[in-house]
Parts: C-alpha cells; structure tokens; sequence
C-alpha cells in the first residue's frame, strides 16, 4: 500500500508538472510583440483657444519712449497774493513839452466852485463816516499799505487761513516792527492773551514760513522760550506784548487777517 501510494503522488507531481508547460507554452505563444513605428500623421485642425491663466509677474522696466510733442498751454492758474511794494525807481527824463492847447471858452466860475466846495465837505464826511465804521463799529485797523482785521472765532490754523482767504485776505504776517506794534495793540484792547499770526512751520527743511510762502529769517520776536524743536505741526502765535511762540496748529484760537489796500 505504501509502495501504491509514492507512485500515485508521483504520477500527480508529473502531471501538474506537464499541465503548467502546457499553459506557459500557450501564454508565451499568444504574445503580440510591437510593430516598428509608423510614418508621422498629418497636422490637426487648430484647436479651441484655452482658457487665460494666471497673470505672470512683472517684467523689467523697458527703455524710455521718446518725447511726445509739446501739449497745448493750460488753463491759467488762480491769481496768487500780492507781493510787497517794492522801492521807488529813480525819477525819468522830462519828456518834450506838448503843443499848445485852443483857447478856453468863458465860464461862471463861481458857481462851479460852490458845487464843488459842498462836495468836498460831503466826501470829507463820507470818510469821516468811514473811518467811524471801520475803527469803531469793525474794529478794523490800517497802516499805509495794509488793513487788519480780529476776528474772535476760534478757529484750528488751517481753518483761520481758509476763512482769511474766503474774506480776501490772508493771515497777518507781522514782518517789520511798526506792524508788530500795531497788532499787539490790537490784542491788548480785545483783552486777548493770544492769536493765530500766518506763521507755522516748514513742511520740509525745518524752520518757519509766512502765510505767503516767505521764509522767516532771523526774526527777534520770539519770547523767552525760543523753540529748540521744529515739529510738521507746530504753528505761531502772538500775544498781547507783541512776542511770538510755539503753539499747536490744531488748537483752535482767535486770529487776525490782513488785506491789502490795493
């Protein structure tokens, strides 16, 4: 039975033996092997246009163009501030005397004298009046060249100088000694302590400029405290002794404007 046995697993060994060739055989043999490469085919039909995708970085600055052609004139700018009255000129040559005028016709005189010695003595009331208004009821004051005028409304600096500019004026900028002395009188009889003057600092280059864009240039007006630091926000202001100091431009204060008589 053992013998019987050792053949029969044999004869089965041999078998699955013979069964898995048989089958490698037939796989082997059902391979298709790949062909040699064909001639190229011709060009398709252009395709669709695709999407547009994320924009790239920036390239690299080019070249300067050439320069375009001289624009039209522009529109003529505000009339900017009346600048100071400058030194008489030396007196010209006498020019060629002209001809001889026709004679006058006769006239009463007189008469025409009364008239116009009753409007003198009207005009010379009409600037009394005047000047009534101005001084007295206005508060106004005037130098030659210049009116001044106090206007008791608090006001932050920027917004002093807009209402300046919105009456016909500017902040007053107090530049020789007789207008220094005129305003602080002036701040003295309101019972004021201080104003706003047109005077604040540089936006750039340190130091201080005029309302009219004119830069301060050793001025002995300063009281004891002498500013040591010139900040972007740093306006001026005058009291009542004529001397000036370092004040907030954000801190709203009385001010004076000036107009020019012209």
């Amino acid at each position: 039975m053992g013998g019987k046995t050792f053949i029969r697993n044999i004869f089965l060994l041999l078998l699955v033996l013979t069964i898995g060739e048989v089958f490698t055989i037939d796989v082997c043999s059902n391979t298709i092997l790949p062909g040699s490469k064909g001639d190229q085919g011709e060009v398709g039909d252009k395709g669709d246009e695709g999407r547009l995708g994320k924009s790239g970085p920036p390239g690299y600055r080019g070249l300067p163009g050439e320069s375009g052609e001289k624009g039209e004139h522009g529109r003529i700018g505000k009339m900017g501030p009346a600048g100071e009255r400058g030194e008489k000129g030396e007196q010209g040559m006498h020019g060629p005397s002209g001809l001889k005028g026709k004679a006058g016709t006769t006239c009463d005189c007189g008469r025409y004298r009364k008239v116009v010695g009753q409007m003198e003595i009207n005009i010379n009331r009409l600037k009394n009046s005047v000047k009534f208004v101005k001084n007295v009821l206005l508060g106004i004051k005037e130098t030659e060249e210049k009116f001044y005028l106090l206007v008791k409304e608090a006001r932050r600096y920027r917004d002093a100088l807009m209402n300046c500019k919105l009456r016909g004026g500017t902040l007053a900028m107090p530049k020789n000694t007789n207008t220094k002395t005129l305003l602080s009188g002036y701040i003295s009889e309101a019972s004021l302590t201080h104003v706003f003057i047109g005077l604040r600092s540089a936006e750039a280059g340190g130091g201080y400029v005029f309302a009219d864009g004119g830069a301060l240039i050793n001025s002995t007006a300063w009281g004891l405290e002498v500013p040591s630091v010139v900040s972007n926000s740093s306006c001026v202001q005058m009291g009542s002794s004529g001397a000036w100091s370092q004040t907030e431009c954000d801190t709203a204060k009385y001010f004076i404007c000036e107009f020019s008589r012209k």
